[in-house]
Parts: structure tokens; C-alpha cells; sequence
């Protein structure tokens, strides 16, 4: 069984027990979160697509931890203006285990 969900502008595939990398929640950790935006849901071949989600399907997860991403450096360069400039950018996630899936 798995499903499709939306959150922070990204759609994910899960499944129960599956560990997912979000935007940043406002929730403590060990507290639950309801994703409410579900696309589709497959149980053993029985699929349910939504039109654009479906109501009343639900998807629980339990925060794990808050954290940041790895850093990445932005490097811009002409090179007939001696122009360059470096930047860096470390994305805040939330990190979420999926407990269960209601259709």
C-alpha cells in the first residue's frame, strides 16, 4: 500500500514506516502531523487517483528530528568582466515517519 501526497510544493511517494524528508513543520518532535493533500492511493492494485486530491483520505506521520541539508555553493562567473561571486544556502527539513494510511 502506498500513496501520493503534496507537501511544501513537492509530491511524494510513501508508504507505512517510510522516513521523508519535508519543508520545514511547525511541530515538536515525537508529535503527529496529518497530510490532508493526497493525489492517489494503491492498496494491492486497487488505485484511487483524486481529481486534484481525495477527500477524506489522510496520511499520519510522527516527527523525527529538525535539521539542515547539506551545504550548496551557487558560483557565478563572466569572464571577461572579472566578475564572480560565491554564495552558500543550507535548506532547513523536517524529517517524518509515515505511520499510516487512511483512504
Amino acid at each position: 500500500m502506498f500513496a501520493i501526497i503534496k507537501t511544501g510544493g513537492n509530491n511524494a511517494r510513501v508508504a507505512e514506516g517510510d522516513v521523508l524528508r519535508v519543508e520545514t513543520l511547525d511541530k515538536a518532535p515525537k508529535q503527529a502531523v496529518t497530510f490532508d493533500q493526497v493525489l492517489l492511493i494503491d492498496t494491492d492494485g486497487d488505485l484511487k487517483i483524486g481529481k486534484p486530491t481525495l477527500s477524506g483520505a489522510t496520511v499520519e506521520a510522527e516527527v523525527i528530528t529538525h535539521d539542515r541539508a547539506k551545504k550548496v555553493i551557487i558560483f557565478k562567473k563572466k569572464k571577461t568582466t572579472t566578475y564572480q561571486r560565491t554564495q552558500g544556502h543550507r535548506q532547513n527539513y523536517t524529517e517524518v515517519r509515515i505511520k499510516s494510511i487512511k483512504a
